[in-house]
């Protein structure tokens, strides 16, 4: 479905258009015209399926078409991590660029005093995590009477966080009579009883089947033992294809270990995980999507909310804890309708995850290197569903 059948103001699609989107993504063409019905939804999609402009889009038409009428934030975002917050306030700038939109990003490491001083200056959209909005809001630095849209992004991701309390919290200071858009990659029972206790009743359910592969994604496996990592690696990163590479790790010393053993070796790399103040994580990605470093090692605070669409790689030193956060380590490449390649190693500790990893996310490996796969099904791309 072309985006110009939408029927957004002109000024909207111009921006589109610059931007370069033509045709929707499934989560975008069933979710955006329930959206701008007003109804509520529950989106059900992983990370790269486009679901961040399936939600800006409409809250720009609405507040380009009643521009003028009133002031105060129209739209509150809560997102669970900086950089997903500082991902979609950007799009959000570029796509409403033409309509003078007034978004900012709001979280806990950067200064609330120059927060305070923008939103004094007053904003159409906030986008922040959970912690720093609540200090607004008892500062009363953030009013919210207007209210009209609250969207909860990567919700199961939030939950995870233990920020349920946090949204509750945010969720009361918020008009009863709102849109309430709440997305989740995955429906555990905790999304559900959420989704009961803040959407509206009748509320849209929007599927895109989080399980399935992204289509443009190779899986790539190699049975090898811990003592054996360091040098594969390298040898994968110094191969002509693997343009750009975001190395995953389970631990944050690793990651900063890591990055120097490959700086050590002559390859440009740098660590991003937890343990870095917000400006030397600004500086990693910032530095990273800019080609000054070939690889980012990093935690899993990378595998949800980065969009570097020039990722060409994908490489779990360790494989992750969970079967979720594989398919979000997953989709930080093959963006932007290009190809992506993940690279999986596995030692002789990994099995039971392994196993899982396959079973549950119906992984097809391409090429195996080792001890051989057995009794993979090659899984199936489904269209999204819509129910009530």
């Amino acid at each position: 479905m072309n985006f110009k059948e939408f029927e957004f103001k002109e000024e909207i699609l111009k921006q589109i258009e610059e931007i370069g989107y033509i045709e929707a993504t499934p989560i975008q063409e069933a979710s955006i015209p329930v959206i701008l019905k007003g109804e509520d939804l529950l989106g059900l999609a992983k990370t790269g399926t486009g679901k961040t402009a399936a939600f800006v889009l409409p809250i720009l038409e609405r507040i380009a078409t009643t521009k003028g009428k009133g002031k105060g934030v129209r739209a509150l975002i809560v997102a669970p991590t900086r950089e997903l917050a500082e991902q979609i306030n950007t799009s959000i700038l570029q796509l409403g660029k033409s309509i003078g939109i007034r978004s900012i990003a709001i979280y806990g490491g950067s200064s609330i005093k120059n927060q305070i001083d923008l939103l004094n200056n007053g904003v159409d959209i906030i986008v922040g995590c959970p912690g720093r909005i609540l200090d607004h809001i008892k500062q009363e630095t953030v009013g919210l009477t207007r209210l009209e849209v609250l969207v909860l992004d990567e919700a199961d991701h939030m939950l995870n966080m233990g920020f349920i309390k946090d949204i509750e919290k945010i969720i009361k200071a918020t008009p009863k009579k709102k849109q309430t858009l709440l997305f989740s990659a995955t429906m555990p029972k905790e999304i559900k009883g959420l989704a009961f206790k803040v959407l509206k009743k009748g509320y849209k359910t929007v599927e895109v089947e989080y399980k399935d592969p992204v289509k443009l994604i190779e899986h790539e496996l190699y049975y090898i033992e811990s003592t054996e990592k360091k040098a594969k690696l390298i040898e994968i990163i110094n191969t002509p294809d693997v343009e750009s590479v975001i190395v995953f790790t389970n631990g944050k010393l690793k990651a900063e270990y890591l990055s120097k053993v490959l700086v050590s070796n002559g390859i440009k790399a740098i660590n991003f995980q937890g343990n870095l103040s917000q400006t030397q994580r600004d500086a990693a990605l910032a530095g990273f999507r800019k080609g000054e470093f070939k690889v980012l090692v990093a935690t899993d605070i990378a595998a949800r909310g980065l969009d570097i669409p020039q990722v060409t790689h994908v490489i779990n030193y360790d494989l992750p804890q969970t079967t979720e956060a594989f398919v979000h380590r997953s989709g930080r490449t093959g963006r932007a309708n290009k190809n992506g390649n993940v690279i999986s190693f596995s030692s002789s500790t990994d099995k039971r995850i392994l196993s899982e990893i396959i079973r549950v996310n119906n992984v097809v490996f391409n090429k195996v290197h080792g001890k051989a796969i057995g009794g993979i099904k090659k899984a199936k791309i489904q269209k999204p569903k819509i129910t009530k």
